[in-house]
C-alpha cells in the first residue's frame, strides 16, 4: 500500500514546474527566483534509505517501464548484426558490429570510455552471448549490460522501451537518485511517473516503506522538494 500523499506530490510538482518556468517559489522560508532553461530539465527522485545495511542485507536491483519516457534524450547504442546495424543507420541510432568491438582488443580503458559514452545499450539476440568474451565485464560493471533485441523486433519500439525503463540498484551507499520524468511532460504525467516509481522502489525493499527515510523530487537546475517524510 502506498504511503505517499497525493496532495503533497501535487504541490511539490507545481512548485518544481513554476521554478523551471522562471517563476518565484518559496524554498526553505525564502523566495527563490527560477530560470527557464534552453533544455528539458529531467526530474529526479532522490531517496534516502533507513534500517538497511548495504554490507549485510541483500542488495536489491529492479527495473520498471514507466508509462511516459522520463529521459527522451537518453543516448543509446545498438551492438548489432548486419540487419540491426542497417536499421540503426536508417533511423539515426549509433551502432557497433562485432568487428567494431574486436578492434577494442579487450583494452579496458577503451571499453570503459565506450561504456561511458552511452546511457544504454541494446544487442541483437544472436550476439549477446559474445559480448562478455569481447568486452569482458566492462558493460556489466557500468550497470549497462545490453537489452536483448529479438530477430524481427521493431528497433525503434525497443529503444523507446529502454528509454522508458528505470532501474533501482542498491550499491554501497544509502542514497539513490533516479530520473523519473522531465519538465516538458504534463503535470499529471509527472505525478503518475513519480508515484509509480516510488511505489515500485518500496516493493523492492525488505520492509517496504519502513526502509524509506525520505523522498525528494528535484529538477536538474532546481532546488529539492520533499515528498515523503
Amino acid at each position: 500500500m502506498s504511503k505517499l500523499n497525493a496532495e503533497v506530490i501535487s504541490n511539490a510538482v507545481d512548485k518544481l514546474l513554476a521554478f523551471s518556468n522562471g517563476e518565484e517559489v518559496m524554498h526553505e522560508g525564502k523566495l527563490k527566483k527560477g530560470k527557464k532553461r534552453k533544455f528539458a530539465e529531467s526530474i529526479d527522485l532522490q531517496i534516502a534509505l533507513k534500517n538497511y545495511d548495504p554490507s549485510r542485507d541483500k542488495r536489491f536491483s529492479g527495473t520498471f517501464k514507466l508509462p511516459v519516457v522520463p529521459r527522451p534524450n537518453l543516448k543509446v547504442c545498438i551492438i548489432g548484426n548486419a540487419v540491426h546495424c542497417e536499421e540503426a543507420e536508417r533511423i539515426g541510432i549509433d551502432k557497433m558490429s562485432v568487428d567494431d568491438l574486436k578492434k577494442f582488443n579487450k583494452n579496458k580503458k577503451i571499453i570503459k570510455k565506450f561504456a561511458k559514452k552511452y546511457d544504454a545499450f541494446l544487442s541483437s539476440d544472436n550476439l549477446i552471448k559474445q559480448i562478455p568474451r569481447l568486452l569482458g565485464p566492462g558493460l556489466t560493471k557500468a550497470g549497462k549490460f545490453p537489452t536483448l533485441v529479438e530477430s524481427g523486433a521493431d528497433l525503434l519500439d525497443k529503444i523507446e522501451s529502454v528509454k522508458a525503463t528505470i532501474k533501482f540498484q542498491m550499491k554501497k551507499v544509502m542514497c539513490l537518485n533516479v530520473a523519473v520524468a522531465h519538465v516538458n511532460m504534463t503535470k499529471e504525467e509527472i505525478v503518475n511517473n513519480i508515484t509509480i516509481s516510488a511505489n515500485f522502489l518500496a516493493s523492492l525493499l525488505k520492509k517496504n516503506w519502513q526502509n524509506i527515510k525520505v523522498l525528494y523530487i528535484k529538477s536538474t537546475m532546481g532546488p529539492p522538494t520533499q515528498i515523503f517524510f
